[in-house]
């Protein structure tokens, strides 16, 4: 009987490092601008908050509508191609938003910087999945949520450092940083070709649609979507409550800071000693469980260490749902599979963002200061549950490997 060889170690490749390190550049080019909008335009310009509300708006809708089908498209010519051009397309859009004067050219270079992320987003994970083994994606993947987190963390930084030099200054440099990850991905990730024709544009994402194990999985984990968006609602209105204005700060900071710390050791730790399926139907009950317990806190001391909690929570979910999805998808589809994902975070941060508002005016107009805390805790509850039933079907990695 033959002993299967052990996996070669988990070392970084050109490609890995430069997908990594992109992924910071992007992340910290968006929120070196995105968050002076609404200062700039609101504030320093005088507009009503509700157009810029529109215009943010418009451009999540923009790009996660996208997302769905960047993602079929990379299962067609491969993901570098369209990577590379999200990557120009935003920082077009971007830039373009430093000489905004009016609503309607505002629109518009929010639409473009919308349409260069739905480009590179999907195409984004499929290229990590296409050059990283299949027993070290949860760690690839994690590793990229840390970039992500630390170009969270500095972004704002340096956005409000250009903001001195005006809106204009902050808006160019927020596209360069794109221009710069294009050209770091141009040199480092090579041109991965289609596994297989797959048909037309779109027949990649009609087979991850009618994928009824996936499809259950993607559905379902709209739920979690609209816990992870409470962060920046009703979390964020207690911490303020509790603390004043300047709670924002210490909020945020821990949680992206958690991130950055602990997620890679937390993972490694657990995709050890627990399967990967199970481990996020543990996150996502941690999820709903902390938001439970801020409910409880009276505190700002308290709240953080809810937050904490959260933070663990979320940390696991996003590194375990991308290697799942991976998992799942046939050879030549993970383009589509991703894509489709996308629906999941799109419903379930719009619904998130409108039910969490609306549960804690409930509560106050009935006088239950907890409904939204427990009406959120419930619904952590009911998405592990039903995570639990759409992945039973769901073969291990070493079943998958198996198989393929």
């Amino acid at each position: 009987m033959s002993v299967p060889a052990a996996a070669p170690p988990f070392r970084l490749s050109p490609a890995q490092l430069g997908l990594i390190a992109a992924n910071f550049l992007m992340w910290g080019g968006f929120f070196a601008v995105i968050p002076l909008v609404t200062v700039h335009f609101v504030d320093g310009r005088g507009w009503a908050a509700a157009s810029v509300g529109l215009v943010l708006g418009l451009r999540q809708l923009t790009q996660q509508g996208l997302t769905v089908f960047g993602g079929a498209w990379a299962d067609q010519i491969g993901p570098k191609p369209l990577i590379l051009a999200g990557c120009l397309i935003r920082t077009l859009g971007f830039m373009w938003m430093g000489f905004a004067d009016t609503l309607p050219v505002l629109l518009a270079a929010s639409v473009l910087a919308g349409i260069g992320g739905g480009l590179f987003d999907a195409p984004k994970n499929a290229a990590i999945t296409a050059v990283t083994r299949p027993e070290y994606r949860a760690r690839m993947f994690s590793l990229t949520s840390i970039s992500g987190n630390l170009g969270m963390v500095t972004g704002p930084l340096i956005g409000a450092a250009l903001l001195g030099l005006g809106f204009r200054t902050a808006a160019l440099g927020a596209g360069s940083v794109y221009l710069l990850a294009c050209a770091l991905l141009a040199a480092t990730l090579p041109h991965l070709r289609p596994e297989r024709a797959v048909g037309s544009g779109l027949s990649g994402l009609k087979i991850a649609a009618q994928d009824r194990r996936f499809r259950r999985f993607t559905l379902v984990l709209v739920g979690y979507f609209l816990l992870s968006t409470q962060l920046n609602v009703v979390v964020t209105l207690k911490a303020v409550a509790l603390a004043g204005p300047g709670a924002t700060g210490p909020l945020y900071g821990l949680s992206a800071g958690l991130a950055v710390v602990l997620q890679y050791p937390l993972l490694k730790f657990v995709e050890a000693r627990v399967r990967t399926r199970v481990a996020l139907v543990a996150a996502v009950l941690t999820v709903g469980l902390s938001l439970g317990l801020m409910g409880l806190a009276v505190t700002f001391g308290q709240l953080l260490a809810c937050v904490a909690l959260y933070s663990l929570g979320t940390m696991l979910v996003y590194p375990t749902q991308q290697t799942l999805t991976a998992r799942l998808a046939p050879p030549g589809l993970t383009g589509s599979y991703f894509g489709f994902s996308a629906i999941s975070l799109g419903l379930g941060g719009a619904v998130g963002n409108v039910v969490g508002g609306l549960l804690l005016d409930a509560g106050e107009r009935l006088g239950t200061p907890l409904l939204p805390w427990l009406t959120l805790m419930g619904v952590g509850l009911l998405t592990a549950l039903g995570l639990r039933w759409a992945l039973k079907e769901v073969p291990t990695r070493e079943e998958a490997e198996r198989q393929g």
